[in-house]
């Protein structure tokens, strides 16, 4: 059964040393770098039961994944990303996509996406009951044809296809752009790819662009 342990200590601050850390933040305040334009709000997406055990290498049962995806559903997030709708071959953990969805507990609030790379995880997503999908593309080219075999403006003809087969079923599409800041393979990341890649997404019809930092390289100012 999946789980996790929360840690708690207890910690005894005595008056003085309250006040010395408040100077003390007081002090730095004044060198510390602004960070602007910050949203008024944050949306939570978790992907622990896709993201999180997809690359697993011992199979976690399906009534695990699915108590996991039910104590979540309950714990106050909107949104769940269930499964992904790939080939068995290539990630043998998710083979269960659709026991999956017919075993989740749907609570009323909560939506529950799924990956679907191609039109043919689409069609199965669909006949599982999906009411939203999300497309998965990268900055990155080198990451894009390792990730899924594909360079970024093949896979963006892929996601076409895709998108325009859930308007056809009013369903709602998400689109994510991966290492928008640095990649494993190159590097660096040019702004105006990431730029071109998410419009691209958008412009398809995705109703919300998520801008990954994948390896976590990542500044406020960036």
């Amino acid at each position: 059964m999946l789980g996790s342990t929360i840690a708690r200590r207890a910690l005894t601050t005595s008056a003085q040393s309250v006040r010395l850390a408040a100077a003390t933040a007081a002090s730095n305040a004044g060198s510390a770098p602004r960070v602007r334009n910050l949203p008024s709000h944050v949306k939570i997406v978790e992907v622990g039961p896709r993201d999180g055990l997809q690359n697993e290498k011992q199979l976690v049962p399906t009534a695990a994944k699915v108590n996991l995806i039910n104590q979540l559903s309950h714990s106050g997030l909107k949104v769940v990303e269930t499964t992904s709708f790939v080939s068995p071959k290539w990630i043998p953990q998710m083979a269960d996509h659709a026991e999956v969805m017919a075993s989740i507990e749907r609570v009323p609030g909560v939506s529950y996406p799924v990956l679907t790379p191609n039109i043919q995880g689409f069609e199965a997503a669909l006949a599982a009951g999906a009411k939203e999908v999300a497309i998965f593309g990268a900055a990155s080219e080198a990451f894009s044809k390792k990730n899924i075999n594909a360079t970024i403006d093949e896979s963006l003809k892929k996601f076409q296809v895709v998108v325009d087969a859930a308007k056809k079923h009013d369903i709602a599409v998400r689109g994510y752009v991966s290492c928008v800041i640095g990649c494993p393979f190159d590097g660096a990341i040019d702004p105006a790819v990431v730029a071109r890649v998410a419009k691209k997404l958008a412009d398809m019809g995705c109703y919300e662009i998520s801008l990954g930092d994948t390896i976590g390289v990542g500044t406020p100012g960036e």
